[in-house]
């Protein structure tokens, strides 16, 4: 069960999140957000998983948008799992959280009208395990009542743990739960919500 290549949760975001007109900044808003990724083990088990804290920003004059994942957030619906893919896979002692960054282009974003949306590439870079990569994410984006922005993934973005340095964590996932396999690619996808400040 690595993490997504490109969000990200992405991880994960992500994020080409946005501005809209005449407002400076835009705060992800945690509690309407989700980034979920997918393991696979035995090669026809799939299970979907989570992260529940997400925070970031997006810096309208900066044209920077920013996400934070709190590794130690991750939810599989099994506590020992849980422990387990914090301890072994992304080692949080070490490493507790993963990063999104990406440059944006906000005059593309402006022009949003509520309920108005489009489709587009973002480059991100992922920082995860101590490895920075770049990724790219075919994404939504669509302006939503009362000034807030929504970016959703159109299609899963796929994570390599071996982009990141986690092909050792996952064997030994694997063997400490006696499995034959768990994949080493895992499929993220995410809907983020920002509100606007």
């Amino acid at each position: 069960m690595n993490f997504t290549k490109r969000l990200p949760l992405l991880f994960l975001p992500l994020l080409t999140l946005v501005s809209a007109p005449s407002f400076a900044d835009w705060t992800l808003n945690n509690d309407k957000s989700n980034l979920n990724f997918i393991s696979v083990k035995k090669s026809s088990i799939v299970e979907v998983h989570h992260f529940t804290q997400l925070s970031g920003s997006v810096a309208e004059t900066a044209g920077k948008a920013n996400i934070e994942i709190n590794l130690t957030s991750v939810d599989t619906m099994i506590p020992i799992r849980n422990e387990r893919i914090q301890s072994l896979l992304f080692q949080t002692n070490m490493y507790p959280k993963a990063n999104i960054s990406a440059d944006i282009n906000v005059a593309e974003f402006k022009q949003l009208k509520a309920g108005e949306s489009f489709k587009t590439k973002q480059t991100l870079v992922l920082d995860l395990h101590g490895v920075k990569n770049e990724m790219t994410a075919d994404i939504l984006v669509t302006k939503l009542v009362g000034n807030k922005i929504n970016v959703s993934s159109l299609k899963p973005v796929v994570l390599k743990a071996s982009d990141f340095k986690l092909v050792q964590g996952i064997n030994d996932l694997r063997d400490i739960a006696s499995l034959p396999s768990i994949t080493t690619e895992v499929p993220v996808t995410f809907n983020l919500v920002f509100d606007a400040n």
